[in-house]
């Protein structure tokens, strides 16, 4: 039976939670051709790790890990090699998972390597071979026939539905991977320490755009953020003029967000940013621009100053929390 490798980012010893829906793409990708889903551990640690994710099965016929300290931290031109040699070793007939920063760059490394196609940031499964990907910045969707004994994808994580663990099964190391880093050094790692929810994972986002002005004024999305338990986000003008971290960036060259509401606050809504977050279940819009494109798809739209509604908004908030 032919398989469907799916590949996995872990931390601190388990699966990373935006791996969950390129695992759900991947199953309905083997159910559509017939085959068996299997996933893939790479890492310093990924036998253990591999063991851990097996236990909890994701509806997978197997786990496979390759270990090697290489893999660690993250290098594109290590994991490309990796992914390749289990590609050699299982000879799978789609390998993919979800389209995270990692993923993005070395499995279209691997497909290269191995002369196959990839169809990137799919939304949808329409058959075994055929897969709905976004184009023109979101305006238009296509289908995409892919061809050829081995294809890749990665998977929108905002589209497809976190894989639940099921039954357990087996995990098997691949053992003889060579994998080289050819003369990338990672120098450092800076983390963002936040007590909020991951953006990407975040049910609530509120974000702000070139209409905050400044910095500082973007405290005031803080606070309404943390009344409503959710994560901060921007607009590209927003972090490329520095008022906030370029990893808050929601939009076409940033993080795919889909949470259940999305308050844009001073957000015009150019098409890059709405390719971001225009899947969100229900989207407030704050601008005083009546002709500002946000309106469009948002749900509910207030025609107003931020620096009049969001206080008042949080006030209103927290009567109630009262």
């Amino acid at each position: 039976m032919s398989k469907v490798l799916v590949v996995l980012e872990t931390a601190g010893g388990k699966i990373r939670s935006h791996c969950l829906p390129g695992i759900t793409a991947g199953k309905q990708i083997a159910d559509a051709r017939g085959a068996e889903l299997h996933l893939l551990v790479l890492g310093a640690n990924a036998a253990a790790e591999g063991a851990e994710i097996a236990a909890a099965g994701y509806g997978a016929a197997g786990v496979h890990t390759i270990t090697d300290a290489a893999l660690e931290p993250f290098t594109a031109e290590a994991w490309g090699d990796a992914v390749v040699h289990a590609v050699k070793t299982l000879s799978p007939a789609v390998v993919g998972g979800t389209a995270s920063s990692a993923l993005r760059d070395c499995l279209p490394r691997a497909a290269a390597v191995l002369d196959a196609a990839l169809c990137a940031e799919i939304v949808a499964v329409k058959s075994g071979d055929t897969f709905t990907r976004p184009i023109s910045a979101g305006r238009a969707l296509l289908d995409e026939q892919l061809s050829g004994d081995l294809v890749f994808f990665t998977a929108r994580g905002s589209e497809f539905a976190p894989a639940e663990a099921g039954a357990a099964t087996t995990a098997a190391v691949i053992d003889g991977a060579s994998v080289d880093v050819r003369g990338a050094q990672v120098l450092g790692i800076s983390k963002t320490e936040s007590s909020r929810p991951a953006l990407t994972e975040a049910s609530v986002v509120v974000s702000g755009g070139r209409g905050m002005r400044e910095g500082a004024n973007f405290s005031h999305l803080e606070q309404l953020t943390d009344l409503l338990g959710g994560a901060l986000g921007a607009s590209r003008a927003a972090t490329d003029a520095g008022m906030v971290p370029a990893d808050l960036q929601v939009g076409q060259t940033g993080k795919i967000v889909a949470p259940n509401l999305y308050i844009a606050v001073a957000i015009s809504g150019a098409i890059q940013h709405l390719a971001g977050m225009k899947g969100s279940k229900t989207i407030v819009a704050i601008n005083k621009d009546e002709e500002a494109p946000i309106f469009q798809v948002a749900d509910y739209g207030l025609v107003a100053k931020w620096e009049d509604a969001v206080p008042a908004l949080i006030a209103a908030l927290e009567a109630r929390k009262g």
